[in-house]
């Protein structure tokens, strides 16, 4: 059903409350929920950084295989980058505005009209969330697949708005990926896949400092107050906005990528503070500069958006 909430993303914070409500105390006090991203069930085509390659039909409606570190971000960009071009991209990773009772809320599908020498002249676009869980015991995933169908998110629930079925559920092993892209390269950037809180006027919550292992353009980086919403009553956060795109300063890119996964910072147990470390590669011989020497640019590795 239509969704009346934020339209970035579902908030990891509202996946844990919707859990709650399934899920024995004992089990759900040990899991920390990431945001969930918007997909749209298409074709799409495997980047080149991906372990699989080819083209997949409604690649977004479903979990590929996750066998190294790039695969765990396929559907976790909102640009969709995986979308093939033949396909109306601009349409297909945007969603339909729909007025309900007066409030606008994100369509749980989109219907696009084809011309009528067409076979189907109507295309269906079912939309998903992809979301993922950890936890801070060894015997608490996986979670009992009854307990993740139905749940339901945003305004307006009593009503029946932001009901979901689940769709596909798959056990990652951290340990067990493929690092080597970052194994074999000096020179990284990072990207904030979802909000770091700054600052939180949520009870108990100590503010955070930027990383010192961010660049220091950090003073440059676009802020975003957010909302974290605990038994009706809404908490401020300052947070530096998903999206944005810093120089790695630091000297160990596997576990920082582990813990991006995990998240860092205030409120990572809700969702905020995801990273992305991607490898930077120097350009090539004719781009050395006078000394000889060859100099890092921010070159974006193929099939990153």
């Amino acid at each position: 059903m239509d969704y009346i909430g934020h339209p970035y993303y579902v908030s990891g914070n509202a996946i844990r409350h919707a859990l709650g409500q399934q899920l024995p105390y004992e089990v759900h006090c040990h899991l920390h929920a990431s945001h969930g991203i918007f997909a749209p069930g298409q074709f799409g085509k495997f980047p080149d950084a991906h372990s699989q390659n080819g083209v997949r039909p409604y690649l977004g409606s479903g979990l590929p295989p996750v066998e190294s570190y790039e695969d765990l971000f396929l559907l976790r960009q909102p640009s969709q980058p995986w979308l093939l071009d033949s396909r109306p991209r601009d349409a297909l990773n945007t969603h339909d505005v729909r007025r309900q009772s007066g409030h606008p809320a994100l369509a749980h599908e989109m219907i696009q009209g084809q011309p009528a020498a067409e076979r189907n002249q109507y295309q269906t676009t079912k939309w998903y969330v992809h979301a993922y869980l950890h936890a801070d015991r060894a015997d608490i995933l996986p979670v009992d697949e009854s307990a993740l169908d139905g749940l339901q998110f945003g305004g307006k629930r009593n009503y029946g708005y932001g009901v979901t079925r689940l769709k596909d559920t798959q056990i990652v092993d951290l340990e067990a990926l493929d690092y080597s892209r970052l194994e074999d390269n000096n020179a990284f950037r990072l990207e904030l896949v979802t909000p770091f809180v700054v600052a939180s006027e949520y009870p108990n919550a100590a503010d955070q400092e930027i990383p010192w292992w961010w660049a220091e353009e950090c003073d440059e980086l676009r802020e975003r107050e957010e909302q974290l919403l605990e038994q009706c009553e809404a908490h401020t956060l300052q947070t530096v906005d998903h999206g944005q795109v810093v120089t790695y300063e630091g000297d160990r890119p596997v576990t920082t990528a582990k813990n991006g996964i995990r998240r860092i910072g205030t409120h990572s147990k809700c969702g905020f503070g995801e990273l992305r470390v991607t490898p930077i590669r120097p350009c090539n011989n004719h781009c050395q500069n006078a000394k000889g020497k060859a100099k890092f640019v921010e070159k974006p590795v193929p099939g990153d958006p």
